[in-house]
């Protein structure tokens, strides 16, 4: 193993968990910049890659263009909301209760929204009247048509996944009609079957934009390594913010 020596702090992508010890492939270990603590670092890698393949890779988020995030506060819609801000946008983050907008604003969204359906698309309507260019969806749920309905010419709307438990249906006259795309973004098959090498170069330079001060990730709430059955009762709740960590005790 090169670049690495014993009592580095790194971070590294493994098979299963729960566990203490952990075996893990050289390429997949990073080191840790000094800024960042371990807790920021845990959730670090799967939510701030998706964020940017997607934004830059897929969506081709120009600086100057208005971002929507649904589910700002959550762990890859608060990596979206900073992404975002570093690449020039104006955000707008969807969050469900008045102190996950506060935060959402805190990441870096200029503007806030709660997700409630009714009257949902004229609230958006109001504070971003010239509409949107991207639409970063964790949740596909109620708000994904609304949201495709609100892009205006030539927008894009990115598919992230379906923590709404929904896979909704979107009128395929809409991105006729809009000359709008709907954009499949698939951390898995990008950084660990198609594109390796670009996964792992936007991973270093995620980490980069941390030790020069341009990134601050947020932690979720921290539980002990015996508090499992509490940490996944939590982590399933959406209740919390980021991700849910464990801290495992040093042997």
């Amino acid at each position: 193993v090169k670049g690495l020596a014993v009592g580095d702090r790194v971070l590294a992508q493994v098979r299963g968990g729960f566990c203490e010890y952990a075996v893990t492939a050289a390429t997949s270990a990073r080191r840790i910049p000094d800024r960042m603590r371990f807790d920021q670092a845990a959730g670090f890698r799967i939510n701030y890659v998706t964020a940017l393949h997607g934004l830059r890779d897929r969506a081709r988020l120009q600086a100057g263009e208005t971002l929507l995030v649904i589910g700002a506060a959550g762990g890859t819609g608060s990596a979206a909301v900073q992404v975002g801000k570093l690449l020039g946008a104006r955000v707008v983050g969807v969050a469900s209760t008045a102190e996950k907008r506060d935060l959402a604003r805190r990441y870096g969204a200029d503007i806030t929204l709660d997700r409630d359906v009714d009257g949902w698309r004229d609230r958006l309507r109001a504070a971003v009247p010239d509409g949107l260019d991207v639409v970063f969806d964790p949740a596909c749920g109620a708000l994904m048509q609304p949201a495709f309905r609100s892009l205006h010419w030539g927008g894009r709307h990115l598919v992230v996944g379906f923590v709404s438990g929904e896979i909704p249906a979107l009128p395929v006259n809409l991105p006729l009609l809009k000359g709008a795309a709907l954009v499949g973004v698939d951390y898995r098959q990008f950084a660990d079957v198609f594109e390796r090498e670009q996964a792992g170069r936007e991973l270093e330079e995620l980490l980069g934009w941390v030790a020069a001060g341009r990134l601050d990730p947020p932690a979720g709430r921290v539980f002990s390594f015996t508090e499992y059955r509490e940490a996944l009762t939590f982590a399933l709740s959406g209740e919390g913010v980021a991700k849910t960590v464990f801290e495992v005790a040093a042997a």
